[in-house]
């Protein structure tokens, strides 16, 4: 289960997803405790700009931003962010300075080595997971002892990525 907080045009959304994988384009979504129906055609899934959606047996053309940072529908253009509750509500971090995935994912980028000083909140490397680019950030001040990742390695939950002393 994925449980997403979608903000449009300012407006928040409390989204669940069960499967984002699309493997017949339609999914059921649960928005703000509703159930909705969304397919999904062809041409998004085959890169177009525009695209429609079909949510509830209701078509909606849209422009979606490649980089989710925005949305414009017939009805105007939006702001967009997504924020998955579960990356947010749980980075672990030991007390011991390993920094774990708080999701599987793909290592996108490092950004940091060994013997690097960090700063809480700089960022550490990018985690790729369902088609979103997480930063991974230092929860607090130190030196880095090791970075066990390298760009475009898979990791599994809880993996150790990054030890600060």
């Amino acid at each position: 289960m994925n449980n997403l907080v979608v903000i449009v045009g300012g407006k928040s959304f409390e989204i669940e997803l069960e499967n984002l994988s699309f493997p017949d384009q339609e999914v059921t979504v649960l928005v703000d405790g509703e159930h909705l129906k969304v397919h999904f055609p062809e041409s998004r899934l085959n890169g177009a700009d525009s695209d429609w959606l079909i949510i509830d047996n209701r078509s909606y053309e849209i422009l979606l931003d490649p980089d989710y940072r925005w949305i414009k529908t017939d009805r105007g253009f939006y702001s967009l962010e997504i924020r998955d509750r579960q990356i947010k509500a749980s980075f672990p971090h030991s007390a011991d300075g390993r920094l774990k995935a708080p999701i599987p994912g793909l290592v996108t980028q490092v950004m940091v080595a060994v013997g690097d000083p960090v700063e809480a909140g700089q960022p550490l490397l990018v985690l790729e997971a369902m088609k979103m680019e997480n930063e991974i950030r230092a929860l607090r001040a130190g030196r880095v002892k090791a970075v066990n990742v390298i760009p475009g390695q898979v990791v599994k939950l809880n993996d150790i990525l990054v030890e600060t002393d």
